[in-house]
């Protein structure tokens, strides 16, 4: 039985999407250092809490964490927890990422039918996604062919998470652009900054949900293939 997760052919089959999340990865880090250095008037916290406040969404709290970019909503406790950078950031870099978990804020209070979804599916997507290959390597290894199956099955709950995740992503980085400029937050001659960023994150979801899809294809079509190759 190969060793699938260094087989030169599934590292071919998923090249597509690793070259788009190195490409994805390269072009964060540049709008967002490029984006640092255009100030703005409010910091990260600042424009979320008005953001919020403008929703009226004043129960939600804002927490600073500590890392890099480790921006996220947590819909369970419903606080916005923002990076130190972000958080005290006055930069059109800080209010954009802020704003686009805002608007993760926002589609939580709103019932946002795709967020729900993805959030119910999180605990099936990371058992799917750290038990589902074991199992597949297990049942080759036994050549259990139904639990070889069972193992893809469990993985493909993390595709449709990823599936899932990607209107989730996109809708808060909208929310984020309009609000931003509705509020005067940031001059719409200046909104490039803040779509250069949000929208070069964006590419790193899409290029998790090709690497997943393409991950769950070739075990499939391995599986298969020595299925044919059996008979």
């Amino acid at each position: 039985m190969p060793f699938l997760f260094f087989d030169v052919k599934y590292m071919l089959a998923i090249l597509p999407a690793i070259l788009i999340a190195m490409w994805a990865q390269w072009r964060v880090r540049s709008a967002y250092a490029l984006a640092s250095q255009q100030s703005s008037q409010l910091s990260g916290a600042a424009a979320a809490r008005h953001i919020l406040d403008s929703a009226g969404m004043t129960t939600i709290s804002i927490e600073e964490i500590p890392g890099e970019l480790s921006d996220h909503y947590d819909p369970r406790d419903k606080v916005l927890r923002l990076s130190q950078n972000v958080y005290h950031g006055k930069s059109l870099a800080a209010v954009g990422i802020a704003a686009h978990e805002a608007g993760h804020a926002m589609q939580d209070a709103q019932g946002y039918a795709a967020m729900i979804v993805r959030n119910a599916a999180i605990g099936a997507a990371n058992f799917g996604s750290s038990v589902g290959l074991l199992v597949f390597m297990v049942g080759l290894g036994l050549a259990l062919q139904g639990i070889a199956w069972l193992g893809i099955v469990l993985f493909g709950a993390t595709v449709f998470f990823q599936l899932v995740n990607l209107p989730v992503e996109f809708d808060a980085s909208n929310r984020a652009k309009s609000q931003l400029v509705e509020l005067g937050i940031v001059p719409p001659h200046e909104m490039t900054f803040v779509n250069n960023v949000l929208n070069a994150a964006a590419w790193t979801y899409v290029a998790a949900t090709l690497q997943s899809i393409l991950t769950l294809l070739y075990y499939a079509s391995y599986l298969t293939g020595k299925n044919d190759s059996d008979r």
